[in-house]
């Protein structure tokens, strides 16, 4: 038998022993949230770390099983990383025949002469970056790599620090890039899933490559001492005694009951139960 290649293999692991916890989760979430259609031109957004690509393996794999077709372009916006995260990634990209285009930006160099939420800043320039970019190759979508772990994550993030319930949408339409949609193909997987594929394969992604980040080692580091770390730290806890947790919480963002809601906003109208109370008699 011939032998197959590291690319070969991690996608193999992905349709054989990952198949339940990774490629069916993605495949429930592309048609749950009509992610993709016929003849859609995807820029799918690469940064270096397990997620990406992961998502990377994913999109490669869809097209090629896919019913209907649609193109991919596989993009890694370089927004000054040292010369051994870069390296990296190229070395990561090409040993799982991941086409990628790199195209260079100056983020971390304006995050680091803000101190004012530095990561909300870097959040949004790379957005705009990715939109005007992948628009250039003629793109009407791009993919993120945010998993279904990242959507609890901030939704508890926005409750317990900022007094807010949103959601990370599975996709959004772009408010400043006319035709263009955000997509979040693993919006379904969980990241110890994630995790557990990396380990099997026997990869090493970058992880946290921020320069203003002092917490962070090189290859695969957790991070530390972020508002995202501390409910990553309660949501691990709170696993040993319940390992359903996450998906609980998952579950709840598509079950609310605005009978039950005590406030909401829609169209940027405030709404209250006190709206119809009286009528319920």
């Amino acid at each position: 038998m011939r032998e197959l290649t590291l690319s070969q293999k991690a996608e193999q692991s992905i349709h054989k022993k990952y198949r339940k916890t990774i490629w069916r989760p993605f495949i429930e979430g592309i048609k749950r949230y009509q992610l993709i259609q016929e003849n859609d031109i995807i820029a799918v957004c690469i940064s270096g770390g397990k997620d990406s690509m992961l998502l990377a393996k994913l999109m490669q794999s869809l097209q090629r099983h896919s019913r209907f077709p649609f193109q991919l372009h596989f993009m890694v916006m370089n927004p000054g990383y040292n010369e051994i995260n870069l390296q990296k990634v190229i070395a990561n990209a090409e040993m799982l025949e991941i086409p990628i285009t790199i195209f260079d930006s100056n983020i971390f160099q304006v995050v680091q002469q803000t101190d004012r939420t530095p990561c909300y800043l870097c959040a949004r320039m790379r957005r705009g970056y990715l939109y005007a970019h992948a628009q250039k190759l003629g793109c009407n979508k791009i993919a993120l790599g945010h998993h279904l772990s990242d959507v609890v994550e901030t939704t508890l993030m926005g409750m317990l620090f900022g007094a807010q319930y949103q959601v990370m949408m599975p996709k959004l339409k772009s408010q400043n890039f006319h035709g263009m949609e955000l997509i979040r193909p693993m919006y379904c997987i969980e990241e110890d899933a994630i995790h557990a594929w990396k380990r099997y394969n026997a990869l090493s992604f970058i992880a946290c490559a921020c320069p203003l980040s002092e917490n962070c080692n090189i290859f695969d580091a957790s991070g530390g001492g972020s508002k995202r770390q501390e409910v990553k730290s309660l949501l691990h806890q709170l696993k040993r005694d319940n390992k359903d947790i996450e998906k609980n919480v998952f579950k709840s963002l598509h079950t609310v009951n605005l009978d039950t809601t005590i406030a909401y906003k829609q169209n940027d109208k405030a709404h209250s139960f006190l709206d119809n109370y009286d009528l319920n008699k």
